[in-house]
């Protein structure tokens, strides 16, 4: 008996009733639009889902970002769900215990996209939960949007014997169906398009000047330190290079806020330093004001947003001349890039805080939220329709200082 072949003209179409309901509405309201010769409605989504495998209790700059974007969002009017890993089974990452990855997502993500119907779909990493979103949009035709936050390249390759461009293939293949790729830098925005990644945009950062710059008391900890207090905030980790700051030759004292998974070799090693653990909300900003000079080391991140928590609370940078600190500071007064960070350090000293916090001033949450939006996808579009052509006047994608 021969074998029927498949008439591929009749396949079912995989297109989800809410994304169908969605684009007679929208054919609807454009008809009347044209109708009563109005100008075309600019895209303006109401119902955003952020899907991310990075939210608390993990403390890192991707969750300070979401946290900060998501908080603008419902301040302008937004409606946003996030689809996080504390909503599902998970399993710790080998290096990174605190980081967890969600199991068998893959039908409750669909269930959580069919049942909210969002106007926009934001896939903010690329673990598993990404992955599930990911696949869901490619399966039925959804558009969406995608962010690179971290340097995993960067990162796997220190770790583990992987050549970087496995995994800079993998990361264009997660990220090619995307409408946009969303990189916190125009340095990030470059490099990312020279490893093959297209349609990538800026998306920036911001800082809460409220919180970071009011006046605190020197937490008891640090007040009889010997000045001058040369602080570094973050993870604990290889990938952010703490041992070029702490094997530096400084006056004073060396003081560094926050776990990883580095956290007892580095105290085993640097037992001169002071480690006060993790902080927060007022207590990191208290902590970040006792400083007198902060401290960068790292040569692979690819934002800084403690950077610019420094910057807020008055205290003057010294990094290395690479991505991020380049594109933060740029060539404003505020912090001092050398290849000798040790030198940077000692000239930093001289900057008075009001320069750092000016500068800092110059970055919003509430700008970087509209870029966001700017750049995220119309999720109903026809496979035929070009996505810029369907936002007349979108949501403006307003720049901030660092992302030109």
């Amino acid at each position: 008996m021969m074998r029927q072949r498949r008439d591929w003209s009749i396949l079912p179409d995989r297109t989800p009733l809410w994304i169908r309901l969605r684009r007679i509405a929208r054919r609807a309201r454009a008809s009347e639009i044209a109708a009563a010769g109005m100008a075309p409605e600019p895209f303006n989504p109401k119902r955003i889902l952020i899907v991310s495998d990075a939210w608390k209790p993990q403390v890192n700059g991707v969750v300070r970002t979401l946290e900060a974007t998501v908080e603008a969002l419902r301040a302008r009017g937004h409606e946003v769900r996030l689809v996080t890993p504390d909503m599902f089974r998970s399993f710790p990452l080998p290096f990174y215990p605190e980081i967890r990855m969600a199991m068998f997502a893959g039908r409750k993500v669909r269930r959580i996209i069919e049942s909210f119907a969002p106007d926009a779909i934001h896939i903010a990493t690329e673990g598993t939960l990404g992955h599930a979103a990911r696949r869901y949009c490619v399966k039925h035709g959804v558009r969406f949007s995608t962010a690179f936050h971290t340097r995993y390249p960067d990162y796997v390759s220190a770790r583990l014997p992987i050549p970087k461009s496995w995994v800079w293939g993998w990361l264009r293949w997660f990220h090619r169906p995307a409408i946009n790729v969303m990189a916190p830098t125009a340095t990030m925005k470059r490099h990312l398009e020279a490893e093959g990644l297209s349609k990538v945009k800026v998306w920036s950062r911001g800082v809460d000047l409220s919180l970071f710059g009011a006046a605190y008391p020197t937490p008891p900890a640090l007040a009889d330190l010997p000045r001058p207090i040369w602080m570094n905030v973050g993870r604990l980790a290889v990938e952010k290079n703490l041992e070029a700051f702490l094997e530096l030759d400084l006056p004073g004292t060396k003081v560094i806020v926050g776990e990883g998974p580095q956290a007892s070799d580095l105290k085993s090693r640097f037992p001169k330093a002071v480690y006060t653990g993790a902080k927060f909300g007022a207590d990191l900003a208290a902590h970040y004001a006792a400083a007198d000079v902060f401290v960068f080391p790292s040569r692979t991140d690819t934002f800084g947003l403690v950077i610019l928590e420094a910057l807020a609370s008055g205290v003057p940078v010294a990094a290395f001349p690479v991505q991020g600190p380049l594109d933060v500071l740029g060539d404003a007064p505020a912090g001092v890039m050398d290849e000798d960070l040790g030198a940077a350090c000692r000239r930093a000293q001289a900057i008075p805080a009001e320069i750092a916090r000016a500068h800092a001033q110059k970055f919003t949450w509430e700008a970087a939220a509209r870029q966001f939006l700017g750049h995220l996808a119309i999720p109903d579009l026809e496979p035929f329709e070009v996505d810029d052509a369907a936002r007349p006047a979108a949501v403006a994608a307003e720049p901030v200082k660092a992302a030109v």
